[in-house]
């Protein structure tokens, strides 16, 4: 049995069908990259996973459990990336980080290690109003490397367009954040235009 499982996943915005019959099931360590042109609903699919949209049809489940049985477990163990950036524009960046670090029970001591893992230490006192976008999505990747509650990173990592915006020390950067989340355990799943360096992945190509 997989541990993060999806059968038969359908999904509708409006009237319109986006995607049926999605398969996928992951294990332990796995990378599974999202691909396909803009409209086949990779960023809805990543919503579906995260518990955020319910499906018209097929079943979600961790450890053979479907995530509807406690949703509240399966934010838990889950962080998401989406689109926006998700930073409060009048707060500096560490202040968004220490947001999120106190919203998962963390230690304030893990901040300014997650800051410099993103290569972003310099800009801890800048506003987030005043950052570019590579500087924005830099700070807002610093969550996933804030670790969990247990220790290590998140059981399971969603993350939408993740390099949008970053230069190729910002993918760098990235990569290592994925091969360490997978060394730990973890299961990373991102959409991306482009083929992140991500070794060992596997491809979920959603259609138009």
């Amino acid at each position: 049995m997989a541990l993060f499982q999806g059968d038969a996943l359908g999904c509708r915005r409006g009237e319109a069908l986006i995607f049926e019959a999605v398969d996928f099931a992951l294990e332990p360590g796995d990378a599974l990259w999202l691909s396909g042109p803009n409209g086949s609903g990779k960023s809805s699919l990543l919503r579906l996973m995260a518990g955020l949209l319910t499906p018209i049809a097929g079943i979600l489940a961790w450890s053979g459990t479907p995530i509807d049985a406690d949703r509240e477990a399966h934010r838990a163990r889950l962080r998401f990336l989406g689109h926006l950036d998700a930073l409060k524009s009048h707060l500096t960046v560490a202040e968004n980080l220490r947001f999120w670090a106190a919203y998962w029970g963390l230690a304030e001591n893990a901040v300014a290690p997650a800051l410099t893992r993103l290569g972003i230490a310099h800009l801890a006192a800048a506003p987030a109003r005043q950052l570019s976008a590579g500087q924005r999505r830099r700070s807002a990747l610093a969550r996933f490397a804030l670790g969990s509650a247990e220790g290590g990173p998140a059981p399971l990592w969603l993350l939408d367009e993740p390099s949008a915006a970053l230069d190729a020390d910002g993918i760098e950067r990235l990569a290592s954040l994925i091969a360490e989340a997978r060394a730990g355990g973890g299961i990373v799943i991102f959409s991306s235009h482009d083929r992140l360096p991500v070794p060992g992945m596997k491809q979920l190509a959603l259609a138009a």
